[in-house]
């Protein structure tokens, strides 16, 4: 009867120690938590300075929808090529010559193709208003047979922002 008596006892003060422990645990995981998503906020908003020039991200649509007139355009001399009948294996490349009509400078942010096995190569410098250049695509016909259609998507600075451009094959097998 005293052990049971004692084991009681001895129970009683671990709850009435350990209770209030329990409790601050808690209350420090929650400041954890509270510091640690303070810091991932914080800095998410740092070091956002560089990238690309103001006026190339800017909308230059008004909220009445008129557009500005000082915007970069670009004029390509052919938006579909056709390569013709092609050997299957044979990777064969055509370059979109295009020039910025526009008054401003002229970025190609990205070029899209629908395809792997289509692969592009444009210029990462601006294209001064006048200037001409050239986006070259590569097609490789491995593992392809018949006609073959695949577009290419060029993501710019002009309003509107994409143009569409296309390139067509007839694949042949040896």
């Amino acid at each position: 009867m005293n052990l049971l008596k004692l084991e009681r006892k001895l129970t009683e003060f671990i709850l009435l120690f350990l209770h209030p422990l329990k409790h601050l645990v808690k209350l420090k995981r929650s400041f954890i938590y509270l510091i640690l998503g303070f810091f991932i906020l914080m800095g998410c908003n740092s070091g956002r300075q560089g990238g690309l020039p103001a006026d190339v991200v800017t909308n230059p649509n008004t909220a009445n929808g008129e557009a500005k007139d000082n915007l970069p355009e670009i004029e390509f001399e052919r938006e579909v090529y056709d390569f013709g009948k092609v050997i299957q294996g044979e990777i064969v490349t055509y370059g979109f010559k295009f020039t910025n009509t526009g008054k401003k400078d002229l970025v190609i942010g990205q070029v899209k193709t629908s395809c792997g096995c289509t692969v592009p190569k444009f210029p990462k410098i601006a294209i001064k208003p006048g200037e001409s250049n050239t986006l070259t695509v590569s097609f490789n016909s491995e593992g392809r047979k018949g006609v073959q259609n695949k577009t290419i998507t060029v993501v710019t600075n002009c309003q509107p922002n994409t143009t569409v451009l296309r390139i067509k094959a007839m694949v042949l097998t040896p």
